[in-house]
């Protein structure tokens, strides 16, 4: 490449976060080129030579090839500017050093030389070096500019944070542009729904996401396009007595979550995480103070599980099986736990394992990640008791199959046997099989089945005309 370069006349550079990935020891099979000159040339010349294919984006000034496994994007240097009412810029041809002074941030602003006399060599007008190495998140320009030119970028800052930060080397940002984030919060209105979402979906991917709901609250961002998740933070105290701080409670089960998934050797899901964000949302709508018995949040699954469409709306998340699973995990994430402090019965667990359906192992996980208290002697016994529950559901599942139940009656079928059109009749007998198998009333067959909703038909005057 760096011949190629030479042979165009160009100077070329890698730059942003494949540098950085390289003095942090990270992998990183997604490379940046930009390039004074037409980067769409170097592109397809270096193509050519190594024969790749070349895929261009005129528009944008782009190309983009793939070889042995690495993306290499190719654009030609140039500076921005924008208008107040929009993060979309006004670009024109640049050189190396205005094409750094756009970049989001020190860290991601530093480069290496693809040119022959000095190759190799980093590029860092603005210290990001010295930044990665004291953990800093800071922007080449005053955090104002560059967060009202792109207030994306305030998100970007967070998400880096908490994507960075390990134990043996936390990222923080900067007081100045923290502080720049809250004095500028509302300029978030001129964002996509969309492009929020792809920030907040890749902070919930993160290691620890907590650090970034916290940072996000912390700046007054949160309030601008989660208030429902904002609402939680706080405690409230009458005659003395309070109630669990929910935001904090919130985020710790959301890092539980992500532990239980590591330990368990599982893919991150990331509708599980949205999950263990919103199971408490309904929490601020439902409570309550009894007088002589505190703080209840009495029905907030329900309220929380009703929240959740409304939600994934405002915020243009998809409103298909994601949305529902979503939905469903925060309506019966009390329902493990009630079976814990009650008697673990048969009809108890298949009455949960039907609702979860094949979710039930995700369902399990978040309530154990529910279980959070200052006390670890009562953590200890509610998750020892959690065992006992999963493995009487164990038990249940093995025996019943009651995981993927399917109701042996269907409408056809009773519509065929009592010469019934369309109505609610037919609704009602298919409940009552339902119940009758899941309370272990009858055994889980066809014949039990029919036997029983015949039974209960002639209760309700019907005839079968089989």
């Amino acid at each position: 490449m760096s011949d190629t370069a030479g042979e165009l006349g160009v100077r070329a550079f890698v730059i942003g976060g494949y540098v950085r990935d390289c003095f942090l020891g990270k992998p990183n099979d997604d490379i940046d080129i930009v390039v004074e000159g037409s980067g769409i040339r170097l592109a397809e010349a270096v193509a050519k030579k190594c024969h790749a294919r070349v895929s261009v984006f005129r528009n944008f000034g782009t190309a983009m090839l793939k070889y042995k496994g690495i993306e290499v994007e190719f654009v030609g240097a140039r500076k921005e500017s924008y208008n107040r009412d929009s993060r979309k810029p006004i670009v024109e041809d640049g050189t190396l050093e205005e094409d750094q002074l756009r970049r989001d941030f020190t860290i991601n602003a530093m480069a290496f030389s693809l040119n022959p006399g000095d190759y190799g060599a980093l590029v860092d007008p603005f210290g990001g070096i010295r930044d990665l190495a004291a953990g800093i998140i800071r922007t080449p320009l005053e955090p104002e500019q560059t967060y009202s030119d792109d207030p994306l970028r305030m998100l970007r800052a967070i998400r880096f944070a908490a994507r960075l930060s390990t134990e043996e080397h936390p990222f923080t940002i900067v007081p100045e542009s923290l502080a720049a984030m809250k004095a500028m919060a509302d300029r978030l209105q001129i964002l996509s729904r969309e492009r929020i979402v792809e920030e907040l979906d890749k902070m919930l991917m993160t290691a620890h996401p907590a650090m970034a709901f916290e940072l996000m609250e912390q700046t007054g961002l949160l309030q601008h396009f989660l208030p429902e998740l904002s609402r939680l933070k706080g405690v409230e105290t009458v005659d003395g007595k309070g109630h669990k701080e929910n935001f904090t409670h919130t985020l710790q089960v959301l890092e539980n979550v992500i532990r239980f998934e590591k330990e368990e050797g599982r893919e991150p899901n990331l509708w599980l995480h949205w999950a263990a964000l919103l199971h408490d949302i309904g929490k601020p709508v439902s409570k309550r103070y009894a007088p002589g018995q505190g703080w209840t949040f009495h029905g907030h699954e329900v309220v929380g599980a009703r929240m959740v469409p409304e939600i994934f709306q405002k915020l243009k998340m998809p409103l298909n099986e994601k949305m529902k699973y979503v939905q469903k995990l925060v309506s019966l994430h009390l329902r493990p736990i009630a079976l814990v402090d009650d008697e673990v019965t048969d009809s108890a667990v298949r009455r949960l394992l039907f609702d979860a359906g094949e979710d039930i192992d995700d369902l399990m996980l978040l309530c154990n990640a529910d279980i959070t208290s200052k006390n670890p002697a009562k953590v200890a016994r509610l998750r020892r008791n959690f065992e006992l529950v999963k493995a009487k559901m164990a038990e249940v599942e093995a025996k019943d199959e009651i995981r993927n139940w399917k109701n042996p009656i269907t409408g056809d079928y009773i519509m065929k046997v009592f010469g019934l059109e369309p109505c609610n009749t037919i609704g009602q007998l298919k409940e009552m099989v339902k119940d009758a198998v899941l309370d272990g009333k009858i055994p889980y067959t066809f014949e039990a089945a029919d036997a029983y909703m015949r039974e209960k038909a002639a209760e309700m005057g019907l005839k079968a005309h089989d």
